[in-house]
């Protein structure tokens, strides 16, 4: 292994694997089973922040039955979008967990968006009905993207509102995304107009400490599924409160955040998706159930995406290999 070289992949090199969001969603599923069964390793992931509402985090996760180990470093800069920059940057870093060898550096853009939106499938498999076909989108960036891609593979969906601060991004989600996933996307003028009778709803904006959330109690349907990936940037607290019951993709990180400031009118989820897969916690019980899950970005879920990735990329002979 010592002689292997390190193989680079460029985010290039990623978008051009192809990996389709069904085997991302399987290899989540199967991660969050071994999560549940004990079988995984994730500290929680300590950063730097440069700037207000900025964030640059270290996310180490191992995954025994995938081979899996490695570390994400990943940025989130929410004003980066008036330099013509993403919001989400960072690479990944694979290591052979026989040896701590690393065996790959890939950029962590694309990744990032796809494991995103598969979480969020994940979550509304256990607890969405599984004849949801309406959605709301409410910012319509990269994650929006993702995420209305991941439940359009799980779901049976027929109509979409999109709803972002910036009239034009909406603008262009509908257009591009409509097209591309044959779907009815109508752009909203109103936060509430993509919450209210809607079957599940996604938040995908940028992750503030002290945010002024516009979703209001009253809104989430009942029966509907929420899937936040913003923190609680979205939604007040008492909208939040009016869920019959919530869950994380990680309790323990959900506690660590709360420690730092964020979710401080948040209830106390009933658990995790690890607990979910594994069956060791119902999922959806009633038809009517207002149910949500706060998705908070888990490096399992980037090891679980980039071993695959790594795999395609050799079988593909894809990628710069590096001398060492």
């Amino acid at each position: 292994m010592e002689n292997t070289p390190l193989l680079y992949l460029s985010r290039a090199d990623i978008e051009a694997l192809d990996l389709p969001m069904g085997q991302i969603i399987e290899a989540l599923e199967e991660m969050f089973r071994e999560k549940g069964a004990g079988r995984v390793e994730m500290p929680p992931k300590p950063g730097i922040h440069t700037r207000p509402d900025a964030f640059i985090h270290a996310m180490p996760a191992y995954i025994p039955s995938l081979g899996a180990a490695g570390i994400k470093w990943i940025s989130g800069y929410p004003e980066n979008h008036h330099q013509g920059l993403p919001y989400i940057t960072g690479l990944l870093i694979l290591n052979d967990p026989e040896t701590g060898v690393p065996i790959a550096v890939m950029d962590a853009t694309w990744l990032t968006a796809q494991r995103t939106g598969a979480a969020t499938a994940l979550a509304a498999k256990y607890l969405a009905r599984p004849d949801s076909s309406t959605v709301g989108i409410l910012a319509c960036g990269v994650q929006g993207r993702s995420n209305l891609e991941a439940l359009a593979t799980l779901f049976p969906l027929r109509r979409v509102k999109a709803f972002d601060v910036r009239p034009q991004v909406a603008r262009a989600f509908a257009r591009e995304l409509g097209a591309a996933l044959q779907l009815e996307i109508e752009v909203v003028d109103h936060p509430k107009a993509a919450v209210a009778g809607l079957d599940l709803v996604v938040t995908s904006g940028p992750i503030l400490k002290h945010p002024t959330p516009a979703i209001e109690a009253g809104w989430l349907s009942p029966g509907a599924f929420a899937c936040p990936v913003d923190f609680d940037s979205y939604w007040q607290g008492a909208a939040l409160a009016e869920a019959d019951r919530i869950a994380t993709d990680d309790l323990e990180q959900l506690r660590y955040y709360r420690g730092e400031g964020y979710f401080g009118s948040t209830p106390e989820p009933y658990a995790d998706l690890g607990q979910l897969a594994a069956g060791l916690l119902p999922g959806r019980q009633r038809e009517d159930e207002r149910l949500i899950c706060l998705n908070l970005g888990l490096a399992l879920e980037d090891l679980a995406t980039a071993i695959r990735l790594y795999q395609r990329a050799r079988q593909q002979g894809r990628g710069l290999e590096l001398p060492r």
